[in-house]
Formats: structure tokens, sequence, C-alpha cells
């Protein structure tokens, strides 16, 4: 009962601040934005516990004032990311190209030359739903495979927003068809793999300890033989970014599918290191990330 009353509430904030950042002139909703994350850091403290113990985990060698300024940095920058997601339908293909530098665009255009699509993976990093609009302002046939959010109202908003750039939506409970028809017509599938995959994922290491990790990209692109392609959004200012598509994966194919999975993943995941160490300050750390544990670690 308590979630049921919830939904509404929920749903009327989440419109209502989608609203102001769509009527707010760009910069001014993005400062306002970078005031929010400040705000949500030093009064909220939403996940703060968890964030300083996972920086704490992955950055050792830091002291505590520069993870203390990670941290923080890391709840603007999703705030930012989160206003440029509301702002999605008010901002123009053309403010797309304007603001964002795409380097390595003809990675993209040698997996469209293999005629089989391309699985694109990155993680919750940067402003990640503005990197698919900008692909897709392009003229580059994106989709996104989206997981479906408990409030059926936020869920239908967050796809609309999606839509209004023309992207995609592949829901994740017919992920599987919906996916393969995309490749099988030479279109690019993009899916975020960062986050704990419980006993369903593979382990691999991240940041110096095994995470599992969800096998989908992985899998796809064994099923159909398409390339995999992980690209990188980066906040060069405050309303531009660069955007970096990394050499395409060809997974190899030994016959042995677990160790070939894995191996997949492990290669993008370790790519997402790279850009994770490199800016810190633009990964998800709110999130549980090792949570599971591999089966020769698990309590007994």
């Amino acid at each position: 009962m308590k979630r049921w009353m919830s939904h509404p509430l929920e749903y009327l904030l989440t419109i209502a601040l989608v609203r102001l950042f769509q009527i707010l002139p760009h910069e001014m909703a993005l400062r306002f934005g970078d005031f929010l994350g400040r705000f949500t850091f030093s009064v909220v403290r939403l996940r703060r516990k968890v964030v300083l113990e996972n920086l704490r985990s992955a950055f050792p060698e830091k002291d505590e004032s520069e993870i203390l300024g990670i941290a923080r940095d890391t709840y603007r920058n999703l705030a930012m990311s989160l206003v440029e997601y509301a702002r999605l339908p008010v901002t123009s293909d053309e403010e797309m190209r304007k603001r964002i530098a795409v380097e390595g665009l003809e990675n993209l255009d040698k997996a469209l030359a293999r005629s089989k699509g391309a699985v694109l993976v990155t993680g919750h990093f940067g402003s990640w739903e503005l990197m698919g609009a900008g692909l897709r302002a392009l003229g580059y046939p994106v989709n996104f495979l989206v997981g479906e959010q408990k409030n059926k109202a936020v869920d239908r908003l967050m796809n609309q927003l999606r839509l209004s750039k023309g992207i995609g939506i592949i829901k994740m409970g017919v992920s599987m068809r919906r996916v393969l028809e995309a490749l099988k017509t030479n279109q690019f599938v993009a899916m975020l793999s960062d986050q704990d995959a419980g006993s369903h994922g593979v382990f691999v290491d991240f940041l110096g300890r095994p995470a599992s990790t969800p096998f989908g990209p992985a899998s796809f692109a064994l099923r159909t033989h398409a390339c995999l392609i992980s690209g990188f959004i980066v906040r060069k200012d405050l309303s531009h970014h660069r955007v970096v598509l990394e050499e395409p994966i060809l997974p190899a194919s030994s016959g042995d599918r677990e160790k070939d999975v894995t191996d997949c993943t492990q290669a993008y995941t370790r790519l997402l290191e790279k850009y994770v160490r490199e800016r810190p300050d633009h990964w998800l750390w709110l999130h549980r990330r090792w949570k599971t544990r591999p089966p020769t670690h698990a309590e007994t």
C-alpha cells in the first residue's frame, strides 16, 4: 500500500523536475543540476556511505580529501547528466552535434559495412543517455536495451524522452527476439553492462576485485557474429562533451562458450575500468557493484 501511494507522488515530482529543466535555458538548467548534485551530496547524503566505501576500496592510494572531492563531483556530474536526459525533447539534433565531439565514428562505419549491426556497450558513465542520443543525431540506427522501472508512469516518461530523439526501445522482457531482429537488420543495440548481476552474471576483474557482470552483450555478439563496440562520454565543460568509440571487439569462438563469453566480458570491462580510472567522478559509485561474491568467497 505504501509503495502504491508513493508512486503517484514520485511521478509528480519527476515530471515537475523534467518540465522545469526543459523550461530553463540550457546552461541555467545545468547549473541548477550542479547545485542539486552538491546539495544531495552535502545535505541529503543519499547513498553517500556506499559511494565513499566504493571509492576507498577502488583507490586505496588516494587520501580522504581526494576521495571526498571525487564523491562530490560524482553527484554533480550525475545530476547534470540527468538534466541533459530530461532536456532531450527540447535539444535539437543540431545543438547535439555542436556540443558533442565524437572520436571513432569510423568504428561504427566498419560495423555497418559488415552488415551484422553491432552491440554498443557502455556503463553508467558520464551522460550516457546523451551519448546514445548524440549518435542518433548523427544518423546512426541506435536502439536501447532498457529495464523496466517499478513505477510504470516514470518508466513511460523515461522512454518518451528517449523516443523523442528517435531512439528505438527494446525492453528486457522481449530482449532476445528484438535484439536479434535489430542486429539482423544492421542496427546498433546499446546496452549498459556495469552493475551487479547477482548469481546470473559472470565474474570478471573490475578495479582490482571480482565483479558479477551481465554477459548479455558478449552473448549476443557471439550468437550473431556482430562486433562489440565500447563507447564513453566525457564532460569537457558545463555543456560540451567528448565521445570516444573504441576499436571493435570481435569475440573469439573457441568452442568453449563459457570461456568466450567471460573473455569478451572482461575485454569491455577492462575498457570501462580505463575510463573510470581516468575520470572517476563520471561513474555511478552509488551502486553496490561488488555485492555478489564469487562462490569461493561466499560466506558460510
